[in-house]
């Protein structure tokens, strides 16, 4: 089984594609090196990224036009 599930994470962004682009570039600050918001047993960067979105640890606002 997914963790998180997909049904989780589609609550947490409007669509999958801003769910892709958010987890990519959490991914990447994390390879920078800065540090994790959340304490899972993982390391693979893109898989952080998901935990910490699916936790609300990362969200993401629109700009207005």
């Amino acid at each position: 089984m997914l963790e998180p599930s997909i049904k989780l994470m589609k609550q947490k962004a409007d669509s999958r594609y801003t769910l892709s682009i958010m987890a990519a570039k959490r991914a990447r600050d994390i390879v920078e090196g800065k540090p994790r918001l959340t304490d899972v047993d993982i390391d693979k960067p893109v898989s952080i990224a998901v935990h910490e979105i699916a936790e609300d640890l990362i969200t993401y606002k629109r700009k207005d036009k």
